[in-house]
């Protein structure tokens, strides 16, 4: 599976990741419009070298273009696609280095960057952003707006739920449950659930805190 839209892309969030998604973007030589962002008065004028045009609410002003969510933190990712209009169409961007050889499905407006590896029979939502040398096993599903972190493991039959996050080269134990807006800290090993809206860290994975699911990051 390739980068695959129709028309030009229009990049909403003038962040880290809209910088990582660019050159790929590149690389398969389609168009960008341009970068989105609230912020827009205060940032220079290109990111990664594409013109900042505008806040997110001036999507509406390029009706031809497919839009893609480069805003890092997932619920804040959803909490701006909530924002769009009802009638936007959203690419998938997906690195040429990356393995699917099961075709296992991947949603509209999701982002998959270098090395990432899908095994067999998973599925991952819309809008999933699954940073470089992300492993997703066989009977995985990665829920709407999740964010898989660079070197995150999910073992077979792992469910992410919407709007959580994996944080960088966490491993997760097969069966386990990541509830929805969960975060998930950087190097953890998770061995049993954890509930929505909860932060767990550490070896074994604990729980630290919790917040009503549906809040911002």
């Amino acid at each position: 599976m390739a980068a695959s839209w129709g028309g030009p892309l229009l990049l909403v969030g003038a962040s880290g990741l809209a910088r990582e998604v660019l050159p790929v973007v590149a690389e398969a030589g389609h168009d960008v419009l341009g970068v989105l962002d609230d912020r827009f008065a205060e940032l220079s004028i290109t990111v990664g070298g594409a013109p900042v045009l505008g806040p997110v609410t001036s999507a509406a002003e390029h009706p031809g273009a497919r839009l893609l969510l480069c805003v890092g933190p997932s619920l804040t990712r959803a909490a701006v696609h909530g924002r769009l209009t009802n009638g936007s169409t959203y690419a998938r961007v997906v690195d040429p280095s990356v393995r699917n050889p099961a075709g296992s499905p991947v949603g509209e407006g999701s982002i998959l960057l270098a090395g990432v590896t899908i095994t067999a029979d998973a599925v991952l939502g819309a809008h999933v952003v699954a940073m470089p040398r992300v492993t997703v096993t066989h009977d995985c599903v990665v829920g709407d707006f999740a964010t898989l972190a660079a070197g995150v493991s999910l073992g077979g039959g792992v469910r992410v739920g919407r709007a959580a996050y994996v944080g960088m080269n966490a491993s997760v134990y097969p069966g386990v449950r990541i509830g929805a807006g969960a975060v998930v800290g950087m190097g953890a090993v998770v061995l049993t659930d954890v509930p929505d809206g909860e932060t767990w860290a550490g070896v074994p994975a604990r729980r630290i805190t919790s917040r009503a699911v549906g809040a911002a990051r």
